[in-house]
């Protein structure tokens, strides 16, 4: 039969099922055709911190939303337009997310008596009539999928576990999506195993097929690719980008990049990333602890490499004294935080930006460092070379700040020109000087001599014990110690000169409200910035990329506004130190659910605050 093909601008569809249902390889290959066949997009996974949660559950819930559309988007979006539900526990967990009027795929052969039980359904809701808000397609996706693979040698349990290829073709079918890299992919990722590689293909060809013989789905939809300035594009998350701009970073000073890491979600995919670009000069150590692996970092450094070492909350506390150690040697070292929810374990999967204050203030004593937040998952690879530009040229150890959704979640990144990214230069004391002094500041930056032990004449001693300023003896003289502090502070105080100043998004130039961001809050942010005018109002948008020291005209854009939203994933901590420092009453909006914002909410807080004037 000949069916019809509808145009949309956006769609949003999420996968959920259980964590071990292959959602996020589902997910994954969805976005990945979508990335080649040219449409914006911005995706959220979510999952379990279990690696097998428990089957049937609402805890063991993992899913995948992508938002792809033929215009530019911001985000993973609010609320999806498809639900793909593998189980009760996963119609349950998302069905609160859905909007009226959004289609349901709901896998029926899981909807047993027992299951819905484990969940709290009293009955079965694909046949009681509670989802008749929403377009649903019951489908028996387990059993089509056995069926499917009826011919191959393979047992009813391991036939089933293709069920998620199967969804995945039904759903290529409904969104016209490429076929070929997803194909490609199965090939090569069960090269070994012939039989399943067949298999998953064969089941991945079935959804399609049943896409496109049943009278189940009689429209399907075209989202046409969107105008992207030319260039070479991937998809890309940001992990994977902040890997790739420390690969940059390494090649633009010409130092080896040394990375000295403790496994720990989310951000070991950046020692995975960066134990793959050996060609690079770069080598990565996996310590046996937190502790180790920053010591290790800062022995790198010490030996002139480009020390780095990844962590989350839990991590960042424990490297906390080899930081200190840092600030005091003044030398330079990557430290890179990928915040999740905390306190203590917290929800290690689950997104959060409630670091800042300990990157800031958690060390002893007087250890000023600077601290950098990249915006969105492709700007972790901008952000990750304007931290070691920072940390090389002014001696000093950098604290990046991403977060779990910005690590684990994608977006596409047009490729640079690498002729043109900045080069970073090291300035290593040159050999044999006389009368060398390790602690004879740069007049501009205040950065000490970087001198690499075993160079003639550069015979010198560091460590944590104070230092006598200019000559790098230990002194214990109370008034070198009042000056070697202030030293450390104006060097980085002292960054604000050579870094851009705050830009202010401000169309109208009438704009009373002013919403400031940091970090992952900018999709959500310039979502709701783009409601909120289109209504007819008039409302500025800034975001910080750099936390200390803040641009030098952070002041004045503060002060030109009648007021000042601050929205956190924490309970205020920017907020605090603005109204410390500035004098501001800014507007705090925290959530700490472990998700994004949702554009639509921070809409109506804006909104609110401009009714308010």
């Amino acid at each position: 039969m000949t069916k019809q093909v509808q145009q949309l601008d956006r769609v949003i569809i999420r996968f959920a099922g259980d964590s071990g249902d292959g959602m996020q390889l589902t997910g994954d290959r969805f976005t990945q055709e979508t990335a080649a066949f040219g449409n914006d997009l911005s995706t959220l996974p979510n999952f379990p911190a279990e690696i097998r949660a428990p089957a049937g559950t609402l805890p063991g819930v993992s899913s995948f939303q992508l938002h792809f559309a033929d215009h530019d988007i911001l985000t993973p979006g609010d609320a999806p337009n498809v639900l793909v539900a593998m189980n009760p526990a996963a119609l349950k967990a998302n069905i609160g997310d859905l909007p009226r009027g959004a289609d349901l795929i709901v896998n029926t052969d899981e909807f047993t008596k027992r299951a819905l039980a484990k969940v709290g359904y009293a009955g079965n809701p694909v046949e009681d009539g509670s989802l008749s808000e929403y377009h649903v397609h019951a489908l028996p996706l387990t059993s089509m999928t056995v069926t499917a693979l009826a011919d191959f040698d393979l047992s009813k349990k391991d036939a089933e576990r293709a069920k998620n290829m199967f969804a995945l073709g039904l759903l290529s079918w409904l969104y016209h999506r490429p076929t070929e890299g997803t194909i490609a992919f199965l090939e090569k990722k069960f090269g070994k195993k012939p039989e399943i590689m067949k298999a998953n293909i064969a089941a991945f060809q079935a959804g399609w097929s049943f896409g496109e013989t049943t009278e189940a789905f009689s429209v399907s939809y075209e989202i046409k690719p969107a105008e992207q300035k030319p260039g070479l594009y991937r998809n890309i998350t940001g992990n994977v980008a902040l890997s790739y701009g420390l690969v940059a970073a390494g090649v633009q000073s010409g130092l080896p990049i040394y990375l000295g890491s403790y496994p720990i979600t989310p951000a070991s995919d950046i020692l995975h990333e960066l134990s793959k670009h050996k060609r690079f000069g770069v080598r990565t150590f996996q310590a046996e602890d937190e502790i180790a692996a920053v010591g290790a970092a800062l022995g790198a450094s010490f030996g002139g490499s480009l020390g780095v070492t990844t962590t989350s909350g839990p991590g960042l506390a424990l490297k906390s004294e080899t930081i200190g150690l840092a600030v005091a040697t003044e030398l330079p070292l990557l430290v890179i935080d990928v915040q999740r929810a905390g306190p203590s374990t917290g929800l290690p999967t689950k997104t959060e930006q409630a670091d800042l204050l300990q990157a800031m203030h958690g060390r002893n004593g007087e250890a000023p460092v600077p601290v950098i937040a990249p915006q969105s998952p492709s700007d972790c690879f901008d952000a990750a070379l304007e931290a070691a530009r920072i940390a090389v040229e002014y001696r000093t150890p950098v604290i990046l700040l991403s977060d779990g959704y910005l690590a684990n979640g994608s977006e596409p990144w047009q490729l640079p020109d690498v002729n043109a990214l900045p080069k970073i230069e090291p300035g290593f004391a040159q050999a044999d000087q006389e009368d060398f002094q390790p602690f004879k500041r740069d007049p501009e930056t205040l950065a000490r001599p970087w001198a690499i032990p075993g160079t003639p004449g550069l015979e010198h001693r560091i460590g944590g014990l104070e230092k006598a300023d200019g000559s790098g003896n230990i002194s214990y003289d109370p008034s070198n110690h009042d000056r070697m502090v202030r030293l450390r502070q104006a060097k980085v105080d002292g960054i604000a000169n050579n870094i851009a100043p705050l830009a202010v998004d401000d169309p109208s130039g009438e704009a009373k409200v002013l919403v400031l961001g940091w970090g992952g809050t900018y999709g959500a942010i310039s979502a709701a910035v783009r409601r909120i005018r289109k209504a007819g109002n008039n409302v500025a948008q800034a975001h910080l990329r750099h936390l200390n020291p803040f641009p030098a005209n952070i002041a004045e854009v503060l002060r030109s506004y009648d007021k000042v939203i601050l929205p956190e994933i924490n309970l205020g901590q920017l907020a605090l130190l603005l109204r410390g420092r500035y004098l501001v009453d800014v507007i705090s909006y925290n959530q700490v659910r472990g998700l994004p914002f949702k554009a639509e909410e921070l809409a109506g807080v804006i909104q609110d605050v401009i009714d308010s004037e």
